[in-house]
């Protein structure tokens, strides 16, 4: 996992739970089901993505980064069009 290149603490990721809402579904991911999520923690906010393993009863952190300005309006929930 790269979550220590990107600067998100495992505990980071943890701690935020109450915040998630949901951004996009991928039910018909490559692999898992997955979902893409929007947490803040303190003052920082960042996106999640989850794959979903139903038949492991598992969920497993994908990729975790802070989302771009550049790509995201400023709710961090909505893409920006492509100019």
């Amino acid at each position: 996992m790269r979550l220590q290149g990107r600067d998100i603490p495992r505990q980071a990721i943890i701690d935020a739970v109450d915040t998630y809402q949901l951004v996009e579904a991928y039910p018909a991911d490559k692999y898992l089901p997955s979902y893409l999520i929007l947490a803040r923690y303190g003052h920082d906010a960042f996106h999640l993505l989850f794959a979903v393993d139903l038949e492991g009863d598992n969920v497993r952190v994908v990729t975790a980064y802070r989302p771009s300005l550049d790509e995201w309006e400023a709710d961090l929930k909505t893409r920006r069009t492509p100019r």
